[in-house]
C-alpha cells in the first residue's frame, strides 16, 4: 500500500459532530420544506422522516468505509481501492461536485440576501464578500473551521427553539389533514431530496473523517448523530410549514421557512423577526460552503500531490464566485437542475461510487491488509 503523509492538524468528536450537524442542516432548513410539500403535500413531514431514516443507512456506510482506511481521506481511498489513475479520475469527479456545489451555495446566499436584506446591492457584491471570507477560513484550516463552529452552534440551536416557541401560537392542526392522504411513491419521490441534500452529499465529510480526527471510533457516534439531530431539526420545520403556512404555500414559496418566521405574531409585539430565520440559514448554509470548499481545495491538492492546498485557494475562489454568478440564468433553471442534473451527480458521486468502492474493498481486502503490513 501506498504510503501517505499524515494531517497534522486533528479535531475532536465533538468538534465533528457539530461540523456534521451544520453540513446536514445547510440549506435545508429554507429550502427543503417547499421540495418535500411538492410531491408529498401535508404529509411532507413525514416525507422527511422517511429521508432522515434512509439518510441514516447512508451515513453508517460513510463511516465503515472511513473506519477501513482511518489514516486517509476520500481522495487517498479512491486511490487505493482503484490505483492511481482511475483513483484520480473518480477523484477529480468527486472534487468537481465539491467545487459545483460551493459555487451553488454562494449563489443561494447571495440570492437570499439580494432578495430578503439587500435588495439594491448587486449579487456580485455580496458573493465576493462571501467568498473573501470563505477562503480566509479554508486558508486557516479545519482546525479553525471546526472551533469557530463550537461557538455558532450554541447561536444556532438557541434562535432555533426561539423560532419555534415564538411560533408554536399560530400552529393549526387542520393543515395537516388528512394524514396519509399521498401514496408511497409521492413520499418516497420527495424524500429523496431530503436524502441527497443532507445525507449522500455528505461524502464530501469523508475529506474530514476519520483522517482529520483525533479518535476516529468515537466520530463514528457524532457522524450517525449529527446527521439524526439535523434530521431532526428539518423534520420540526418542516412539520411547522404545513402546521401555519398550509402544504399549497409551502409548496409555492422558494424559501418557506423564511415566511414561516414572518408569521410570528406575539401579543402584537413581537412581529417581523424574519431575521432569526435568516440568521439560522445563513449559519448553517456557510459551514456547508465552507466544508465543500475545504473538501475541492484539499482533494485537489491530493490528487496533484502538492505538499499546500493553501496555493489553491485563491484561484479556485475565483472560480467559485464567477461560477455562482452564471450558474442559474433563472428560477426555472434552478429547479429543472436541482431535480434533475443536480440529483443524479450527486447519487452518482455520493451513492454509486462508494458502493462500488464497498466492492472493491471485498474484492482486494487480503491483499490491502498485506500491503499494509509489509508497508
Amino acid at each position: 500500500m501506498k504510503k501517505y503523509m499524515l494531517p497534522t492538524v486533528k479535531i475532536n468528536s465533538y468538534q465533528f459532530l457539530v461540523l456534521s450537524i451544520l453540513f446536514s442542516i445547510g440549506t435545508s432548513i429554507l429550502i427543503v420544506p417547499s421540495a418535500l410539500a411538492t410531491n408529498s403535500k401535508q404529509d411532507a413531514w413525514i416525507a422527511a422522516i422517511i429521508g432522515t431514516g434512509i439518510g441514516l443507512l447512508i451515513v453508517w456506510l460513510y463511516t465503515k468505509m472511513g473506519l477501513w482506511f482511518p489514516n486517509l481521506t476520500f481522495v487517498q481511498m479512491n486511490e487505493t481501492l482503484f490505483g492511481k489513475w482511475v483513483g484520480k479520475a473518480f477523484s477529480f469527479l468527486f472534487v468537481c461536485m465539491t467545487l459545483l456545489y460551493t459555487a451553488i451555495l454562494l449563489y443561494n446566499s447571495g440570492a437570499f440576501l439580494n432578495t430578503h436584506g439587500m435588495s439594491s446591492t448587486p449579487m456580485a457584491a455580496t458573493n465576493i464578500l462571501m467568498a473573501i471570507i470563505l477562503v480566509m477560513a479554508v486558508r486557516l484550516g479545519i482546525e479553525t473551521i471546526a472551533r469557530s463552529a463550537e461557538i455558532f452552534i450554541g447561536v444556532f440551536f438557541l434562535l432555533f427553539i426561539i423560532l419555534v416557541v415564538f411560533i408554536a401560537p399560530q400552529i393549526q392542526f387542520e393543515n395537516i389533514q388528512p394524514v396519509f392522504d399521498v401514496d408511497i411513491k409521492s413520499l418516497a419521490q420527495s424524500s429523496l431530496t431530503l436524502i441527497v441534500v443532507s445525507s449522500v452529499n455528505a461524502v464530501s465529510l469523508l475529506m474530514i473523517f476519520p483522517a482529520f480526527i483525533n479518535k476516529p471510533k468515537s466520530a463514528q457516534k457524532s457522524f450517525f448523530i449529527g446527521n439524526l439531530i439535523a434530521g431532526l431539526v428539518i423534520i420540526i420545520i418542516t412539520l411547522l410549514c404545513i402546521l401555519i403556512l398550509g402544504a399549497d404555500l409551502t409548496a409555492r414559496q422558494m424559501f418557506p421557512g423564511y415566511g414561516l418566521a414572518k408569521m410570528i405574531n406575539v401579543g402584537n409585539f413581537i412581529n417581523r423577526v424574519e431575521a432569526i430565520m435568516g440568521t439560522l440559514w445563513i449559519i448553517s448554509l456557510y459551514f456547508k460552503m465552507v466544508l465543500y470548499f475545504y473538501a475541492s481545495v484539499y482533494g485537489l491538492a491530493q490528487i496533484l500531490n502538492l505538499k499546500d492546498y493553501r496555493p489553491l485557494t485563491y484561484p479556485l475562489g475565483m472560480i467559485v464566485i464567477v461560477l455562482s454568478l452564471v450558474i442559474y440564468p433563472n428560477v426555472m433553471y434552478q429547479k429543472k437542475f436541482e431535480t434533475t442534473t443536480g440529483l443524479y451527480f450527486s447519487l452518482t458521486i455520493g451513492l454509486l461510487l462508494p458502493l462500488l468502492m464497498v466492492g472493491v474493498y471485498a474484492i482486494r481486502k487480503k491483499q490491502l491488509k498485506k500491503d499494509a503490513i509489509s508497508s
